[in-house]
Formats: structure tokens, C-alpha cells, sequence
């Protein structure tokens, strides 16, 4: 170990994401190309950590490459249809060929145990089985699919149970129907419904695909599901990684809180997304882009008969109305039906990087139901765009919620020069800041 302080640095930053994620579940799914590139030993040496540090792993694999092979070694010619595998019987032999070696493949990668390796001590237990029921997708177009089916339901109970016991869920893309037919479905698909049907609190596709760029060629570092939707619809994506957006999209708006597309060209990628603050691919949320939104003129109504009562018991600096007015661009609103339930504002102090958050409330009524923590993601976002580093709160009701969600004590003289000359030193209010 060259850098003991460093690693100790290191240990430490991760930390929180070790605490956040024990106990959560992730689907990560990845496609056969990812076998045929030699990364199965690596990724499964990952995996294998997330289930160390407590983590429910639930692994969706896909064969299309296994597949071609297959058929090429028989002389079968492969159909498609609109980019669909039409699987008739020869191919769906090849497709259980394909998926019976992957998934050999993966027991044997789960199953390292040499010393002084990443698997040493490992010992997981990889269970698969008949956990998903499908059915044909029929008949589109005029072109019948036949054995190329979708997935109908994921056998969430007996997972769960399986996944409690710490074991590891491997599902194949194939699935079966009640009268014991095997249907072809695709990777992408099976994960998305596993996601959802578990409650996953995480999709990750380790994918073939390059970094998400715009057309500016900028890295796509996070999406909303609203956001993704516009820029599939703007079509500049390959059609690969339009395929997995568009899944992740499916399961944020089906209830699955994070998805993610991760290229396995970089080694320990998956590991990169999940622990560092930036990641290395793309994170798709489920943000509904017109509830939690920069306000308006038009918000400032709803603005002061939210933060009213607050003003009345001392907790907030009374603001009149036309003070709000003057300065509603700094504020963002959480708006359900056309009712304002939640609202920050951000005043930022370029010179030093800084900016302060002021003024967050959310209305009694829904405070559990985490649109403060909403709130703050967004603000802490709003700041980075602006090229802010750190962020400050004066309060005097709630430091311990700041304080759990990354904000550390501080003296009036960390504040900015400006903010120093108006700090109200009769309310006595706590400086907490947070580096970004």
C-alpha cells in the first residue's frame, strides 16, 4: 500500500453509500456481450462485494451473441423483425443452448474462492429456477413472432425469501408459460419486470454501449424519467442505447427509484457508479419535472401561504411580498395539482463558490413523504450547475436534518464576506455547510 492515508480517505467517503445501501435490493443485468469480452470474472468479483456489504443482488444475463453462435454453427439463419428475433424452433434451441452455458458460466464465475483473490471467502449462493412467467408476443405487423415471448409476472415471493436468506437470484432471458412452453424474451425486459415486481431499489444495466452523450457531445451524467423521455424522442441516441433508456424509463415510471446504463469497457465500473459521487454512466430518477420546478410570478401566492405559519412562530425570516417577488428566480417550488407544497431558495455568492439555502419548507401535511429530501437533491443540483461548491443553511429549529444529510457545524466567519455583514446575530441561528 503505497498511500495509507489516502485509502483511509477513501474507505471513509465511502462509507455512507455502504450504510445507505445494506438492505436494499439491485437488479444489475448485463448482456452476453459482456461474456464474450472476458469481463465475467471481474464483474462477478463486484458482485460478489455489493452481496458482502449486504446488498440483495438479483442478475439478469443476456445471450444475443451466444445466440448468433449457436445458429451459425447449425447453419440457421437468424430473422428479425423491427429489430425482434423471430424465434421459431431451431432458434429457441439455440437460445437454451446459449442461456444453459451463460448461466454455467456465471455459477462457475459466483464459485471462485482462491486465496489472496477478491472471491476468497466469497462463498455464494447463486439460485436460479422458473421465477418467470411469460407469454407470446403473437402476431405484429402481420409477422408471427412465435416462441419470442415478453415476460407476464416475476415470482417476487419466492425471491424475496431466497434473497433474505442471502442468497444471489440469477434469471435467464427466457421464461416460461403455465402449459410448460419456453418463450425467448429479451434481457432488458426481464430485468425491468424483475425491478419492478421486487421493488428494486436499483436497475443497473452494464452495458456494451459508450458513455450517453448529447448532441453537443457532453456526457449524459442524469436524467430525469421526463428528461430521458425528450431526448429519446429527439433521436440522436444509437439504437442500442436508446433500447436501454428507453427500459430504464419504464421501470422509474413503474416505481424502481434509480436506473442506470454503465459501460463495462471500464474495469470496476459498476463499482464506480454505485461509490463515487459522479459515477461513470448514466442515472435515470423518477422526477416529475413539472411538480419540482423553478418558480414563477405566478408561484408567489402559494410560496407565502406556505411559508406563513413558519414566519409567525420565528422558525423562518419573515419575507413580505414584494421581497418574494424581487427575488422569486432564486426560489424552486414542488407543485402538486396546482398547489405549491414545497419550496427553497438558493442565493448564491459566486466570488467564493458558495451559495446559501434558504427558506426550505414543505407543508406539514406530506412532510413524510421525502419531498424536503427532494428538495435539497434539487438544490444541491441547481448549485453544482451554477458552479458552486459549497452550500450553507442558517437554522435554529433543524440542524439535526441538515446535519444527517451531509452538512457539518460551522462559525460565522466560513460564510462569505457579504453574508458576515448580515448575519443576524440576536436570532443566533446555526451556520451548517456542505461541500458538493
Amino acid at each position: 500500500m503505497e498511500n495509507p492515508v489516502e485509502f483511509v480517505q477513501w474507505l471513509r467517503s465511502v462509507a455512507p453509500y455502504i450504510h445507505a445501501f445494506r438492505g436494499k435490493t439491485f437488479v444489475v443485468a448485463f448482456p452476453g456481450e459482456l461474456v464474450a469480452a472476458g469481463a465475467l470474472p471481474v464483474l462477478a468479483h463486484d458482485l460478489s462485494l455489493l452481496h458482502a456489504l449486504g446488498i440483495k443482488v438479483v442478475v439478469v444475463y443476456g445471450s444475443r451473441p451466444q445466440v448468433a453462435e449457436q445458429l451459425a454453427l447449425r447453419n440457421v439463419e437468424g430473422r428479425f423483425h423491427n429489430g425482434i428475433r423471430v424465434t421459431d424452433t431451431a432458434a429457441m434451441e439455440c437460445a437454451k443452448e446459449a442461456a444453459g452455458e451463460l448461466r454455467l458460466d456465471i455459477e462457475a464465475a459466483f464459485s471462485q474462492g482462491l486465496p489472496n483473490t477478491p472471491m476468497s471467502n466469497a462463498a455464494i449462493r447463486v439460485i436460479s429456477g422458473n421465477f418467470v412467467t411469460a407469454r407470446p408476443l403473437g402476431v405484429i405487423d402481420g409477422v408471427d413472432l412465435e416462441l419470442t415471448g415478453v415476460t407476464r409476472k416475476v415470482d417476487a415471493e419466492t425471491i424475496h425469501s431466497i434473497l433474505a436468506a442471502g442468497g444471489v437470484i440469477l434469471l435467464s432471458p427466457l421464461g416460461f408459460s403455465p402449459t410448460g412452453e419456453a418463450f425467448n424474451l429479451t434481457m432488458e425486459d426481464v430485468a425491468v419486470s424483475a425491478a419492478v415486481a421486487l421493488h428494486a431499489d436499483k436497475l443497473i444495466f452494464i452495458t456494451e454501449t459508450e458513455m450517453l452523450r448529447d448532441l453537443a457531445g457532453t456526457e449524459i451524467r442524469e436524467l430525469s424519467s421526463h428528461m430521458a423521455e425528450a431526448v429519446l424522442q429527439a433521436n440522436f441516441l444509437s439504437p442500442e442505447s436508446a433500447f436501454y433508456l428507453r427500459h430504464c424509463v419504464k421501470a422509474c415510471n413503474s416505481g424502481v427509484e434509480r436506473s442506470h446504463i454503465v459501460p463495462f469497457a471500464m474495469d470496476g465500473s459498476a463499482m464506480l457508479e454505485l461509490f463515487t459521487h459522479d459515477g461513470v454512466g448514466t442515472m435515470i430518477s423518477h422526477e416529475n419535472l413539472e411538480s419540482l420546478r423553478p418558480a414563477t410570478i405566478e408561484d408567489v401566492g402559494g410560496i407565502i401561504k406556505l411559508i406563513e405559519p413558519l414566519e409567525a412562530d420565528g422558525t423562518l425570516v419573515k419575507r413580505g411580498r414584494e421581497l418574494i417577488e424581487r427575488e422569486i428566480n432564486y426560489f424552486s417550488v414542488i407543485e402538486h395539482d396546482g398547489v405549491i407544497f414545497g419550496c427553497a431558495a438558493l442565493y448564491p455568492f459566486p466570488e467564493e463558490k458558495m451559495a446559501e439555502m434558504a427558506c426550505l419548507t414543505v407543508n406539514p401535511e406530506v412532510q413524510a413523504q421525502g419531498d424536503g429530501e427532494r428538495i435539497l437533491k434539487h438544490m444541491e443540483n441547481r448549485a453544482r450547475a451554477s458552479g458552486i461548491t459549497r452550500l450553507f443553511v442558517l437554522t435554529t429549529r433543524t440542524a439535526h436534518w441538515f446535519i444527517k444529510r451531509g452538512f457539518v457545524p460551522a462559525t460565522v466567519d466560513a460564510l462569505p464576506k457579504d453574508r458576515q455583514r448580515m448575519y443576524n446575530y440576536q436570532r443566533k441561528s446555526q451556520v451548517l455547510v456542505k461541500t458538493l
